[in-house]
């Protein structure tokens, strides 16, 4: 990438002679202008004339001879991919603590093995769990687990309204703090910053509170509601 001049960088001489023939051309920049025909009466009768002489001009040439065009060319990085990873994760709105697990794969699999690791510390007890509408929530296994297990209760969150579910507030924060600008050299080394920081996180873990009253989630919520039905018809 080209470096600009320096501003207080100076411009050839241009001081007035007493030479019967015109300047030699400037070399073209954005605001140079065409000499007139009124300037090359001027260089004949035997006076020159140089239309950068006049103090706005000058500046304005100084100014022009300051900038250069960027160039065209880009800086091309290498991007090499080492393999993803798919995190399981809960949270206990009631205290804050986050229960995550790493799967190498997304299926109804994995997704009822963890499933009943997160409702395994509270048995006996009545458990709802918020989800958003992704297919892996209601595959036959799961759908067969949750017959059998009256006391856990699954509530969607309407589709484009997945911001009501307070999980998605976690996955931005260790997203941002976390992952987004780190470099990792395998999918172990991710995972292996995923449960460090999950560990890190339910040392202090506080539960997050909602500064929106219901009306205002509600509102929202049908507004959202009602912009996917414009859009779809």
């Amino acid at each position: 990438m080209p470096h600009p001049a320096p501003p207080n960088a100076a411009p050839p001489d241009t001081a007035p002679s007493n030479r019967t023939s015109p300047p030699p051309p400037r070399s073209p920049t954005r605001s140079a202008s065409r000499s007139s025909p009124k300037n090359d009466d001027h260089a004949s009768r035997g006076r020159s004339r140089d239309p950068c002489n006049s103090p706005r001009r000058k500046r304005r040439h100084r100014h022009s001879k300051t900038w250069r065009r960027p160039s065209n060319r880009a800086t091309l990085h290498d991007y090499v991919r080492h393999g993803t990873t798919n995190l399981f994760a809960a949270l206990n709105i009631a205290t804050g603590e986050v229960l995550g697990e790493c799967k190498p794969n997304r299926n109804g699999a994995n997704f009822l093995a963890f499933l009943k690791k997160v409702v395994k510390p509270h048995a006996g007890k009545e458990i709802h769990i918020v989800l958003d509408n992704l297919s892996t929530h209601t595959t036959p296994d799961v759908m067969a687990w949750l017959e059998k297990n009256p006391h856990v209760h699954f509530h969607f969150t309407p589709v484009g309204s997945s911001w009501l579910n307070q999980i998605e507030i976690w996955f931005g924060i260790i997203t941002r703090q976390s992952i987004r600008r780190g470099t990792f050299s395998s999918v172990h080394v991710l995972v292996k910053q995923i449960r460090d920081y999950i560990n890190s996180w339910n040392q202090n873990p506080k539960p997050f509170t909602w500064t929106a009253t219901t009306g205002e989630i509600l509102a929202k919520v049908r507004l959202v509601a009602t912009q996917r039905r414009s859009l779809s018809s």
